[in-house]
């Protein structure tokens, strides 16, 4: 019965009807937050497979022959969900800050988003980012290497090693602030190149 006379008192009180509109409204930003930010589903390359030979653009909107980069040597393809956002941008100072490090390895870096090649050539000269940013507004590298996407056109955050055109590490969850030290120990785990 006490129940049921508190309950009565809420629904008499004059801020009950704005509480019970706050109360859905913050559930309906929720459920939509949930939807929006929630991946699609996607079987990213493994270790052996081909790395995608596409030709793509770059930050400058310069074509760019995945197949050619694949020649170099060791390279590290990071998928980002955007341009100039906090977690982006720590995770691509961190590569730039310790670039020392990769260039001593031996590694080529290609740093990969859905964003236009005037956001990606924004970024880049902004932080000074040594490496080359692939513009891919259609998503055609993000599909290629496999990289589930957010339903609002965001890849998440992978990366992947090649070596001779071929995927040699993968990491399916990247963590912007330990991205670096996770590339290093997978370069240093990696088998010796066949001549």
């Amino acid at each position: 019965m006490e129940t049921l006379t508190t309950l009565a008192t809420y629904q008499l009180h004059p801020a009950f009807p704005m509480l019970k509109t706050l109360v859905a409204v913050t559930v309906l930003v929720a459920l939509a937050a949930a939807f929006l930010l929630s991946t699609t589903r996607a079987d990213p390359l493994q270790p052996g497979a081909d790395a995608p030979a596409l030709v793509t653009r770059d930050q400058n909107n310069a074509e760019l022959r995945l197949a050619d980069a694949w020649k170099k040597g060791l390279v590290l393809v990071y998928f980002y969900p955007k341009a100039d956002t906090p977690g982006c941008t720590k995770q691509a100072c961190s590569l730039r800050d310790d670039w020392d490090k990769l260039k001593a390895k031996g590694v080529t870096v290609l740093g990969v988003s859905m964003d236009k090649p005037e956001s990606q050539k924004a970024f880049q000269d902004k932080y000074k980012l040594p490496f080359p940013l692939i513009a891919d507004p259609e998503g055609n590298v993000v599909k290629a290497f496999g990289v589930p996407t957010m339903r609002i056109g965001f890849p998440s955050r992978q990366s992947f090693l090649v070596r001779d055109g071929k995927i040699v590490w993968h990491q399916p969850k990247v963590n912007a602030g330990s991205h670096l030290e996770e590339v290093l120990k997978a370069i240093e785990s990696l088998p010796p190149a066949q001549p």
